[in-house]
Parts: C-alpha cells; structure tokens; sequence
C-alpha cells in the first residue's frame, strides 16, 4: 500500500482539494483507495456534507463514511485543541496517533492519504503539534502551498523543518489561491528554489485531475 501524509503551508489552502482529486484519479485508474483524517474542527453537525470529510468520502465513492473518515469532529473553527475543549474533551497526540496507526493497519488499499489539520507547525493539542504527528507516522509527506504573495517563504520554511527532523517529501503541490498573483509566475519562481522535489500545479478548477501527481508519487 502507497500511503502519503497530506500537509499545509498553513490553513485552508486546499489539501482537501488535492488530496479528493488525487483519490477521484486513482480510483478512475482502477486503484482502491482510502482516507483518513483523524480530527477536524469547524464541522456543522447539520450540514455535514458541507465538510472535509465528506468531501473525501464522496472522492472515495463512499459518501455516506464521512464519520469514518473523521472520527473526531468538532464544531468551532479553532485549532483542534481549543475546539475540542469547547466540547469538554482533552486531545492527546498519543490518541490521534494510535488513531491513525490502527487505521493505516486495517487498510488493504492501494492507495491511502491521511490528512492533516492546518500547517505542519499548527497546534493538534496542548503541546503538540501536526509535525509531532508526522514524524510519529513518517510516511511520506505531500506537501500543499498556495500561491498567494508570501506563499514562497511559508512553502521553504515548511521544507526546511520537515527535512530537519528527517521527513520525506514525495511532492509539493502549489495550490492556486483567490486573488492571487499570476500562478504560472509564481510556480516559477519557486522551482528556481526549489529543485529537488517535483512541483505541481493545482489550479482552482473542480475538475483538475491529479494524473501528473499521481504519476510522480
């Protein structure tokens, strides 16, 4: 089984974006697939097919799994730990951890991304953060910026923590951003940076197919 860890730059930046296109492309290949994304906040009980993790069941086939998909699911748009803690509840990194291990140890896909929530440095709980997650797990890391003015100091600042502590990046995917500079320009610019991971290019189209991406993981 191929299985990806799916990181930010920082927040609301479209990893769900991406990672749906790369599951609707593997799936369109013939490939089983899997996702999992151990917590999300800001997630409206009443509107659930609103959320990232039916919009990940859906790329999966499987719409009616959101809760599957994201068994910790909370309803204030704050870092995990300040929403969980609006609900009464402590996240443990321990638990979100043994979460996602013991979902990785029941796949028999070909295909499974596990996502993160917020950027690599972003709060998972009290003290710990999606980097203690992905060094806990070391899959690989795919890696998703945007193109807004600002984004190329955001995306090799990430770069230069995750392979500080030893991380490898399968890819980055520069994912266009409202309002944005021209995003061929800033592609650009950021291979002349960055030289030793592919880069590809997610524009904001919904029916971008990931076959590119998919083709060099």
């Amino acid at each position: 089984m191929k299985a990806l860890f799916v990181a930010g730059t920082g927040t609301d930046l479209g990893k769900t974006h991406v990672a749906c296109a790369l599951l609707r492309t593997a799936r369109a290949r013939g490939a089983t697939v899997d996702a999992f994304k151990p917590v999300v906040s800001g997630f409206d009980p009443n509107a659930p097919e609103t959320s990232d993790p039916a919009r990940l069941a859906a790329a999966l086939g499987r719409p009616d799994d959101w809760a599957k998909v994201s068994p910790r699911r909370y309803r204030a748009p704050l870092a995990p730990n300040l929403a969980a803690r609006l609900e009464d509840e402590t996240l443990v990194m321990a638990d979100l951890v043994a979460d996602c291990q013991t979902w990785l140890a029941g796949r028999d896909s070909a295909f499974a991304l596990i996502e993160g929530a917020g950027g690599v440095m972003s709060p998972m709980t009290d003290d710990a953060t999606n980097l203690d997650l992905m060094l806990a797990l070391d899959l690989p890391v795919l890696l998703v910026a945007g193109s807004y003015l600002g984004t190329a100091s955001h995306l090799l600042t990430a770069l230069e923590v995750l392979r500080a502590r030893g991380l490898t990046v399968a890819a980055i995917v520069i994912s266009e951003s409202l309002g944005a500079p021209d995003l061929a320009q800033t592609v650009d610019m950021l291979r002349v940076f960055e030289r030793r991971t592919p880069i590809v290019v997610a524009p904001r189209d919904a029916d971008w197919e990931a076959a590119e991406l998919l083709d060099r993981l």
